[in-house]
């Protein structure tokens, strides 16, 4: 075969036929096999839920189907609806895991990038070389050679997705992304929670120290009734001392309940996404334990698993390490790719010019498809394949543990809210005992029937009663939160709005070019969203 002349139009043309004849053949058997998906369809592990609660039975239970939107409302408490207004709206925890979703967004396209060609680049260089006189080429030369050359040109690589790895890579970062909006609607279930937890505390204190407070003036009064009798000699210097020991006792209890006012203040300020401060002008209302209905409505079992944000994100984790397999074995088989690199290239050796490199006979043209297999490694990417599978098992598990937990947690809080209205419904009559009983004795003791420790112990008893009895309430109402944590209630809030905040993405945007991915998104649901060349992620 002829060796042709550079710069020969017929044979340069006829090159370039044979060439994009041959690849026109051959890229259609290539991409026949690209509707191969290696590794395994993620199938839903079997999970034990029982159909219904063990607390069923009691009437101040149902089982009806309820949305948990707004569950504190509940308590008809108008602070506390403020208050989760705003740590809705500036709680940083919340924030963080919003950004998260952002850099989820990210990585996702960053897999779907991985269709297109791999590799591609503009290159170009001048260059300056001196070859060595002792060289090869130095007998060719007569010496040593001194040139420059320039270049400029593209070259771009692509590897076809042969047996769905890229594929399977679209379908780990889709999943990781709705696992991270899942996580983001946990953060949000937990932190509607911790807010009416924590201002449940703060009015629990509240009414402690109101408590506590009453007491003292109720215990100041019977010390002066015990002075003047022991003025007049009707009692001994024992019921004073007596007296004032319960009296201090009681005020040594305000210093501990003042601080544990405060600590519930800064830390409801703290999930309010500001410094601690007194907070009054969202707390203004009365100073009052919110009080919860006497029912609740928790579903049935099954529920929870389209519910809770958290079992969405276990399942969904799962999904993602599942299409992580059929990435690892893709390393198995060989990977082809398409070739192609245009280079104009030219030097100022012997008659050559630099400027010549912009003539089309310059050009440097390597065109074609490649393979590549690691054949001698089998063992190091089988081993990853085992690495990949045991790590789902792993999340399989942590799935159906967290089933599992769901349920308990439910359960557990159910019957701590039932116990503590049992609790509560005692402890109120109680007081109201305790209170005659005070009322008797201090009755009986200005008319010398009964001694002083009669009286000091129905006091300390009333105190008891009460203080015991304001904290069961604030249990009733702190159980009730947990029942609606436990049923994943209050993440529905943020269906229609934008989970990062527009100063946050304004930020971000002077920082970085986010293109469309800062652009006012909601995020719902995944109903049928994904598409059905490849495995259906759960419908929730």
């Amino acid at each position: 075969m002829a060796i042709p002349e550079e710069g020969c139009p017929s044979t340069d043309h006829e090159i370039g036929s044979s060439i994009r004849s041959r690849l026109i053949l051959l890229v259609p058997v290539l991409l026949a096999f690209a509707g191969c998906m290696i590794g395994p369809n993620y199938q839903r592990p079997k999970v034990s839920v029982s159909p219904n609660w063990g607390e069923t039975g009691d009437q101040r239970v149902s089982t009806e189907s309820t949305t948990y939107r707004d569950w504190w409302r509940a308590f008809n408490d108008p602070v506390l609806d403020r208050l989760v207004a705003r740590a809705y709206r500036d709680n940083l925890t919340l924030q963080q895991a919003g950004v998260r979703v952002l850099q989820a967004r990210a990585q996702l396209g960053i897999a779907v990038g991985e269709v297109f060609p791999q590799t591609q680049q503009a290159i170009g260089s001048v260059e300056y070389y001196r070859t060595s006189d002792r060289a090869a080429t130095a007998a060719a030369f007569k010496g040593s050679a001194a040139y420059w050359q320039s270049q400029i040109g593209a070259q771009a690589t692509w590897e076809l997705d042969f047996w769905g790895r890229i594929r399977r890579g679209i379908e780990s970062a889709d999943a990781s992304l709705l696992a991270t909006l899942a996580d983001y609607d946990s953060t949000l279930v937990t932190l509607t929670a911790d807010v009416a937890n924590t201002y449940i505390a703060l009015r629990t204190a509240e009414e402690r120290i109101r408590i506590a407070r009453e007491n003292v003036d109720i215990q100041e009064q019977t010390l002066k009734i015990v002075e003047a009798r022991f003025t007049y000699g009707t009692v001994t210097q024992l019921d004073v001392e007596q007296a004032r020991t319960a009296l201090f006792n009681t005020l040594a209890t305000l210093p501990t309940l003042e601080t544990q006012r405060r600590q519930a203040r800064d830390a409801l300020s703290v999930l309010l996404g500001m410094p601690p401060n007194d907070l009054s002008d969202l707390l203004s209302g009365p100073s009052t334990i919110p009080v919860s209905p006497p029912q609740v409505i928790v579903g049935i079992p099954a529920d929870l698993l389209r519910r809770r944000p958290d079992i969405r994100s276990a399942e969904l984790q799962a999904v993602a390490q599942s299409a992580q397999i059929g990435v690892a074995k893709s390393d198995l088989l060989p990977a082809f790719s398409l070739i192609g690199n245009l280079v104009l290239v030219s030097t100022d050796l012997g008659t050559f010019r630099l400027s010549d490199m912009f003539r089309w006979g310059s050009r440097q043209v390597q065109i074609g498809p490649s393979v590549q297999w690691n054949i001698l490694n089998y063992g190091q990417i089988t081993n990853n394949v085992r690495v990949q599978d045991a790590h789902l098992q792993h999340l399989l598990l942590a799935y159906q543990r967290s089933v599992l937990s769901a349920q308990q947690d439910v359960e557990d809080n159910l019957a701590a809210f039932l116990g503590s209205q049992d609790r509560a419904d005692f402890l109120a009559k109680s007081v109201a005992s305790s209170r005659e009983a005070v009322d008797l004795a201090v009755l009986q003791y200005r008319e010398g029937v009964t001694d002083f420790t009669t009286v000091l112990n129905t006091q300390q008893t009333l105190l008891s009663q009460q203080d015991n009895l304001a904290s069961t309430l604030g249990s009733i109402s702190t159980s009730l939160v947990g029942v609606y944590r436990a049923l994943g209630g209050g993440w529905e809030i943020r269906e229609g709005d934008d989970i990062v905040p527009p100063e946050i993405k304004a930020e971000m945007q002077q920082r970085t070019n986010w293109g469309s991915l800062l652009a006012p998104t909601t995020y719902n649901l995944p109903a049928s969203r994904e598409p059905q060349s490849r495995p259906r992620l759960p419908d929730w």
